[in-house]
């Protein structure tokens, strides 16, 4: 996996673990999913941890977690599955103040937009970080001006640029 900021390329303090057994014997932050969640926290209530949410997860869901996870990895299943974007600004408008990583096959014209929406970093597979390097995101990070989301960003959406333009 590759880790991006919006600075660049970064390290991954956190391990991902998918089993209890595996967080309570893992040294250093872990990220497991949130169904694992309060097994583990019921052993190890001291551990820093980040939670693995699919892109579906309700508000409700997370909110008994947003106080103690210092990380929220949402789950894209694909770069065309938008929800996470929308998970992502539900989440700091619940208060989470703690690092929100978008996780998957997301693409670099896709960057700006998840970091207006609230993310902090992408974690990309590797076969997609081959083909879009780091420096590509960097470029379009600068590039793409321009978001989908209404409410997101500093600047009116496409959508209600359309809207305004039809009306006049």
């Amino acid at each position: 996996m590759t880790l991006i900021a919006a600075t660049g390329a970064k390290p991954d303090a956190y391990t991902r673990v998918d089993t209890a057994e595996v967080a309570t014997k893992t040294e250093g932050p872990v990220i497991m999913p949130l169904a694992l969640a309060d097994a583990v926290l019921a052993v190890l209530p001291e551990l820093r941890f980040g939670l693995s949410v699919p892109n579906s997860a309700t508000i409700e869901e997370i909110a008994p977690h947003l106080d103690a996870a210092d990380l929220i990895a949402v789950e894209f299943p694909a770069f065309s599955d938008g929800r996470g974007l929308s998970l992502a600004k539900r989440l700091r408008r619940a208060g989470f103040d703690g690092t929100l990583r978008a996780s998957g096959p997301l693409i670099a014209d896709q960057f700006a937009e998840a970091l207006a929406c609230g993310f902090d970093e992408i974690e990309l597979p590797e076969t997609m970080a081959n083909r879009q390097p780091v420096q590509q995101w960097m470029a379009a990070k600068d590039i793409v001006t321009r978001h989908y989301q209404t409410g997101y960003g500093e600047e009116r959406s496409i959508l209600q640029k359309r809207l305004a333009a039809r009306r006049a």
